[in-house]
């Protein structure tokens, strides 16, 4: 059974992305209760029109949903007294002052770690593609190619001929591919067919070095991660580096695949990481004639996203445009927008962002602000 010690370190991973610290900190958190499987948590918000409200008890609920045994979350909002006030800002401006900020992605920058239990059912397409999809939504997107080893990336987004660069203050400056903000390991060496034969201890460095010496844009809405297969040495470092990372499924319709991508979702709740939803990939194959072949089987995604609790965000047909975009670096949701792949994938990422929407630019604490100014003409008067 889930208990209160359970419930708050999920709730520390819940960050407040203006104040850049967790809820449980700046004393946020009220009462938990527990009662079988629902948890009831208090939540106290600064001011009662906070604009970050929904995005706050939105995380709350993910993260405290992720917990096993729990099927339903209840928020008591209520509203800070003038001393709790007072003592949030305290502790806001102690943290700023003592805590710098652990990565150069910007706190309210949307990150999805898009990931699979093993290697084959096209998890690197999708992140691409994803990427894309989200950018033409409007939005700001970075795409992080995490996999160390098996990088592709950059020839999937046509930058196997673009190499990384330095600024001024010795910051890596992404690459721009097809408006996408790009890094990977991928962009480093001279020749995509060498083997980078690093241990664990140097893939963790290079996923902290692309988190922290990046100089990632500050307006950057959505992070997208291409993860490696597994649950090894970079999903750890993920999970701790960036508190605010979310987790997308990808497999293939077989219960083999089905079966080993759950282990990547019990290894991201076991670490306070939300899971946003399960993508089906290589969902069977339709002819032109309308007849549809169920090359790798049947009912995997959605079989998941049921056992996992969570929406199966969309299934990817089998779509012979989606390979060869990549290897020609031409991806299809650009280049081919009206084939099965290209719609389907759109679909997913609209899916995506309606569940983890852009946060507001409003603040919470700049409207306390204007308060805290209307009180002070009040007594003046």
């Amino acid at each position: 059974m889930v208990t209160t010690h359970d419930v708050t370190a999920a709730l520390r991973h819940v960050v407040d992305p203006e104040l850049h610290a967790d809820i449980v900190d700046l004393g946020m958190v009220g009462d938990i209760l527990i009662q079988d499987s629902l948890v009831t948590v208090g939540l106290a918000l600064t001011i009662a029109s906070c604009p970050m409200r929904g995005q706050i008890e939105s995380d709350l609920k993910r993260r405290v949903g992720a917990l096993p045994g729990v099927d339903d979350v209840a928020i008591k909002v209520s509203v800070m007294s003038q001393e709790q006030r007072s003592t949030l800002m305290e502790r806001a401006r102690m943290n700023a002052r003592e805590n710098a900020a652990p990565t150069a992605v910007n706190p309210s920058t949307r990150v999805i770690a898009v990931s699979s239990g093993k290697g084959g059912v096209g998890k690197s397409s999708l992140s691409a593609n994803l990427a894309l999809a989200i950018k033409e939504q409007g939005h700001t997107v970075g795409l992080l190619d995490a996999d160390i080893w098996g990088f592709s990336a950059p020839r999937i987004l046509g930058a196997i001929d673009i190499r990384l660069e330095a600024n001024a203050d010795h910051k890596i400056v992404p690459s721009m591919a097809y408006g996408i903000h790009l890094v990977s390991t991928g962009l480093l060496i001279d020749d995509e067919d060498t083997a980078l034969m690093w241990r664990g201890l140097m893939l963790t460095k290079a996923v902290e070095q692309f988190l922290n010496d990046v100089a990632w844009p500050q307006d950057l809405g959505y992070l997208i991660i291409d993860m490696p297969p597994g649950t090894g040495d970079v999903q750890m470092a993920l999970a701790r580096i960036l508190p605010q990372a979310e987790m997308v499924v990808v497999t293939t319709p077989q219960l083999a695949a089905q079966k080993v991508a759950a282990r990547v979702a019990d290894m991201a709740r076991r670490s306070h990481m939300p899971l946003v939803g399960v993508v089906e990939n290589m969902a069977g194959f339709t002819t032109d004639s309308g007849e549809h072949y169920a090359i790798f089987g049947e009912g995997g995604g959605p079989a998941l996203a049921n056992d996992l609790g969570v929406p199966l965000l969309g299934s990817v047909p089998i779509d012979p445009l989606l390979a060869s975009g990549g290897d020609e670096g031409t991806p299809v949701v650009l280049d081919q927008p009206g084939s099965p792949a290209a719609a389907a994938i759109t679909s997913v990422a609209a899916a995506i962002t309606d569940i983890l929407p852009p946060l507001a630019l409003d603040s919470c604490v700049g409207r306390l602000g204007v308060l805290l100014d209307e009180l002070a003409e009040d007594r003046t008067s």
